[in-house]
C-alpha cells in the first residue's frame, strides 16, 4: 500500500477522527492545553476542541466524570447537575448553567453514550435530548448540542484527554460572550479537571 494511503487509513482509525470538512484552527495554547476552533455549517457559533495530557489513569478520569457532584465543580459554567436515568452504556443527565452576565441561565438534558475501544480508550458521545424533561421557568433550554470526551491512555498514569463540543446556546447571546465561551470552556474545564485528577491517589 502506498505510504500516503496508509497514512490516510491510520488517521481515519484514530479515535475521534473527524471529516476533512472540519477546518480546525489552533486558537489558544496555555499551560499545556491546546484549544482549536472550527466553524459549523448553518450556525453562527463555533465548535471547540481542547486537548491536554493528564497524569491520571482513564479509570480515574472516568470516575471523576461519573461523580456528578464533583463533575459540576470542574465543568465550566456548571451550576447544577443531576442524574436522570441509566440504561446500560447510556446515561441521561440534567444540567443547569451559570454563564456570565448578560447571558441568562440555560438548562439541558445530556444523553451520554459511553464507548470503550480496543486500545483501552474511553469515548463519551454527548447529545442533547431537550424534550426528555419539562421546561423549567426562567431557564432557556439548549436544544442543539453534540460533542465527545476522548480519553486515550498513554501509560499507566497518563492520559491524553480531548474535549470537543458544538452547541447552539439558544436565546440571545452577545457575540463577545460566545467567542469567549468557546475558548474558556475547554481551557477552564481541562485545567480544573487536571488539577482534581492529579490529586487522586
Amino acid at each position: 500500500m502506498p505510504l500516503h494511503r496508509l497514512l490516510l487509513v491510520l488517521l481515519l482509525l484514530l479515535p475521534g477522527a473527524l471529516p476533512w470538512a472540519d477546518d480546525w484552527q489552533l486558537a489558544h495554547q496555555e499551560d499545556g492545553i491546546d484549544v482549536y476552533l472550527a466553524s459549523v455549517d448553518g450556525s453562527a457559533y463555533q465548535q471547540f476542541r481542547g486537548v491536554t495530557r493528564i497524569k491520571a489513569s482513564v479509570r480515574t478520569l472516568s470516575d471523576l466524570q461519573e461523580n456528578l457532584r464533583v463533575a459540576c465543580k470542574w465543568l465550566y459554567a456548571c451550576a447544577d447537575m443531576r442524574l436522570l436515568e441509566v440504561d446500560g452504556d447510556i446515561t441521561w443527565v440534567y444540567l443547569t448553567t451559570a454563564l456570565p452576565w448578560p447571558a441568562k441561565p440555560r438548562d439541558m438534558v445530556l444523553k451520554v453514550r459511553t464507548e470503550r475501544l480496543d486500545d483501552d480508550s474511553l469515548v463519551r458521545h454527548l447529545s442533547a435530548e431537550p424534550g426528555r424533561v419539562p421546561a423549567e421557568p426562567g431557564l432557556i433550554r439548549v436544544r442543539r448540542l453534540s460533542g465527545e470526551w476522548i480519553m486515550r491512555p498513554l501509560g499507566e498514569r497518563e492520559t491524553e484527554v480531548t474535549y470537543q463540543l458544538r452547541a447552539d446556546p439558544a436565546g440571545d447571546v452577545p457575540g463577545w460572550l460566545a467567542n469567549r465561551f468557546v475558548v474558556d470552556a475547554p481551557m477552564v474545564t481541562l485545567r480544573t479537571l487536571r488539577a482534581v485528577a492529579e490529586r487522586q491517589p
